[in-house]
């Protein structure tokens, strides 16, 4: 089967062939390190995990790599408001966000690389830069002039016209207002390394390309991000990359992920509206995140409510409910298969041959989900009629099930987490049991208490006119 991939760069679907044989070189915006992350990014990262999952099953070998901007303006106001140092306040988040990776049980990135690890190579990209003419000097920075570079705007598919329109990190010793940062000199107390245009730091975009070049060479496969860096992230990477290579393009494919809505507008920090990966899963297992966010190509928006997230658990709850239902099965010995057995393995394998096709796709994993369900109820059509099962078939689709989930990092033969959450909610219900008497005893100060410990350890208690009820904080 051939793999297809929508590329943003042509606006289609195209057949998907390496530049080095079987390796893929692949690179994916990581974050910029000052707050915790939240779903939004979430739905991003476990978008690219399945990309790279599918890619290594159909035989290519990927080098994957996720840049870490540790160095940024985010980075250094949260320091200034906070009196840290800016560095140290980015390990810290660093540090939460491969907690929350770990978590998503997102393991496909083969190398996280830091910008603050990589100013030599930063410094080299601008000092090239300047020397092909297309960046110049001035008081405030270094800047990359995209009147120089006839192809700024092709990525996200802007006119120079459209592109005047824009006002780019404002500062009025630029020569255009679209023209982006390359090096920033020192601001006071600001963090700060040395280069030939003075103590300063690097701009965003020259971060990604001076790593991807490090990494991966001038030209690589597959770049990747959410949908708000096409313009002006992506388009400035690939000025600077192409100015320096004289190669096109600079990536042969670029992917860009929808965003995670909350009543249809981005779910973004500067709106107030996310939900942080980590209070998420507080409430929600990471299989029914994983679950809910491949419910939606990864090219199409995707509203969040509780309520999907819910539905989403439940749908789980199928599949693992057909899962349990094949293992329940008593093992028959022997190669004897009766016909409804052959029939049931006929049909599982041709959907296994339609998942892999629904992938091949353009990684279309809501077609890929349907294709589970189909063979989930065929598992239970055939367990309510027959209490035994010859083994091999039992085997065969016990493995088919089990790696077509895995392509999603869903479904395991022992589900992690169900039987500790279900203990973990009874022993919340008897505290809260306890509470209600000590109130109906007029017992306030240990009333009180309980509350306080439970919020202490993110549970929120809500006393109603129908009793106490409580949930994850």
């Amino acid at each position: 089967m051939v793999l297809k991939i929508y590329n943003t760069l042509t606006r289609k679907k195209e057949e998907f062939k390496p530049l080095r044989g079987n390796r893929v070189y692949m690179f994916v915006c990581g974050p910029t390190v000052y707050d915790y992350s939240h779903i939004g990014h979430a739905r991003t990262y476990v978008s690219y995990d399945i990309i790279a999952k599918w890619l290594r099953r159909k035989g290519y070998t990927v080098f994957y790599l996720m840049n870490i901007t540790d160095v940024d303006d985010k980075i250094i106001n949260r320091a200034k408001e906070t009196g840290r140092n800016p560095l140290d306040l980015a390990r810290e988040f660093e540090k939460y966000f491969y907690e929350d990776m770990e978590a998503l049980n997102i393991r496909s990135v083969n190398f996280y690389a830091r910008a603050s690890e990589h100013i030599p190579e930063i410094i080299s990209q601008v000092k090239r830069l300047i020397k092909e003419d297309v960046a110049y000097e001035t008081e405030t920075g270094v800047y990359f002039d995209v009147t120089k570079f006839k192809d700024y705007g092709k990525l996200s598919r802007q006119n120079p016209e459209e592109l005047k329109k824009h006002r780019i990190e404002p500062d009025p010793t630029k020569r255009n207002p679209q023209d982006f940062s390359l090096w920033k000199k020192r601001k006071g107390e600001e963090i700060y390394w040395s280069s030939p245009w003075g103590e300063g730091r690097p701009g965003w975009h020259i971060e990604d390309t001076a790593i991807s070049e490090r990494y991966l060479g001038q030209q690589y496969d597959i770049h990747g991000g959410a949908l708000d860096l096409v313009f002006p992230h992506h388009e400035a990477e690939i000025a600077q990359m192409e100015t320096l290579s004289k190669k096109k393009p600079m990536v042969k494919y670029w992917i860009h992920t929808g965003f995670l809505t909350v009543r249809g507008e981005k779910m973004a920090k500067s709106l107030g509206n996310f939900v942080t990966i980590r209070d998420a899963l507080k409430k929600w297992s990471p299989e029914a995140l994983r679950f809910f966010f491949a419910t939606a190509h990864y090219r199409s928006p995707l509203d969040f409510s509780e309520k999907k997230l819910e539905q989403a658990m439940k749908s789980l709850d199928t599949l693992y409910n057909s899962l349990d239902n094949l293992l329940g099965l008593e093992e028959r010995k022997g190669k004897e298969k009766t016909r409804q057995e052959k029939e049931l393995l006929e049909k599982v394998n041709i959907l296994k041959t339609d998942f892999e096709e629904a992938m091949d796709d353009d990684f279309n994993t809501p077609k890929a989900i349907a294709c589970l369900f189909e063979i989930s109820k065929l598992i239970n059509t055939f367990a309510l009629k027959n209490s035994n099962i010859n083994s091999e078939v039992k085997r065969e689709i016990k493995e088919v099930f089990l790696e077509l989930g895995n392509v999603l990092g869903i479904l395991k033969e022992k589900r992690e987490g169900k039987k500790e959450r279900k203990l973990v909610e009874e022993l919340i219900g008897i505290i809260v049991d306890l509470r209600e008497e000590a109130r109906k005893e007029k017992n306030w100060e240990k009333a009180d208490e309980i509350r306080e410990k439970l919020k202490s350890i993110g549970i929120k208690l809500e006393d109603t006119p129908h009793g106490t009820k409580w949930k994850f904080s």
